[in-house]
């Protein structure tokens, strides 16, 4: 471990800068971490060729500098989206049987894998992150606090459907090469609804029905504010129009407020 690794120091999160981009340096970073804890140019290469669906050079035969470069050329040359496609082929591979590390135990290379490529994009800006192999969207600090209390307070409280919702709406927005908006809003909204048709024992109602049906379930007038944001989740998701489109920005602020609603009410 490093010396900053080892005195728990961290730069803080950088604001994120790059969503559907894979910046050239993270390229060379992803390649650089894969080579640090234990593969070599030549299995790299085979990843490579495999999920971009090449064929090695049968001229380079030499790990370093040959093989190296060959790799190097591949994830520079592949397109944003598929980068993020290798970092999830190299989880795989970390999670593999020949990579079981006997001092810290099975599945000690793959975290240091997800950890280090975390550590990385947090510090760069990037929106993304590797959670159990599969590479999902990165908010703010606060959007991801709200979403993993979320899909604990559901899951202690038994309610699989709801939490199963909630992580639809990650997928959705962790869609490449480009998310789907509205599948996210509508799955929040999904999970919003189930959690308050299982409180109130409203098994049929729409969310907009039971905040009339059951005053006080959410606070007033905070449940004026879940209502609006329950019409506008219909308006823009459900009932779509053409040249009305949700933004990011506003997908994820529905699925954060429809998180933190539906934790508030399963505590």
């Amino acid at each position: 471990m490093r010396f900053s690794q080892r005195q728990g120091l961290e730069t803080p999160d950088a604001e994120i800068r790059f969503r559907n981009d894979a910046p050239d340096e993270m390229r060379s970073v992803v390649l650089d971490i894969a080579y640090e804890l234990g593969l070599s140019p030549t299995p790299v290469r085979s990843l490579l060729c495999r999920v971009l669906r090449k064929a090695p050079n049968s001229d380079n035969w030499s790990e370093w500098p040959n093989v190296a470069s060959e790799c190097d050329d591949l994830i520079r040359a592949c397109a944003w989206f598929e980068v993020y496609d290798i970092i999830e082929a190299l989880a795989q591979e970390f999670s593999k049987p020949q990579f079981y590390d006997p001092t810290n135990g099975p599945g000690y290379r793959a975290e240091r894998f997800s950890d280090e490529v975390n550590r990385y994009f947090r510090r760069e800006g990037i929106g993304w992150q590797l959670v159990e192999g599969e590479i999902i969207t990165r908010g703010t600090e606060a959007f991801e606090s709200t979403i993993r209390g979320a899909i604990e307070a559901l899951q202690n409280s038994k309610r699989p459907t709801a939490r199963a919702e909630i992580h639809e709406a990650l997928l959705d927005l962790s869609r490449r090469p480009e998310p789907d908006l509205t599948g996210a809003i509508q799955h929040a909204m999904a999970a919003l609804e189930c959690v308050a048709r299982d409180i109130c024992g409203d098994e049929k109602a729409t969310l907009g029905e039971i905040i009339k049906r059951h005053p006080g379930a959410i606070p007033r007038p905070l449940d004026e504010s879940v209502a609006k944001a329950w019409g506008y989740a219909s308006e823009m998701a459900r009932h779509v129009r053409e040249g009305r489109n949700p933004g990011r920005r506003e997908a994820e602020f529905i699925v954060g407020l429809a998180a933190t609603v539906a934790m508030y009410l399963s505590r």
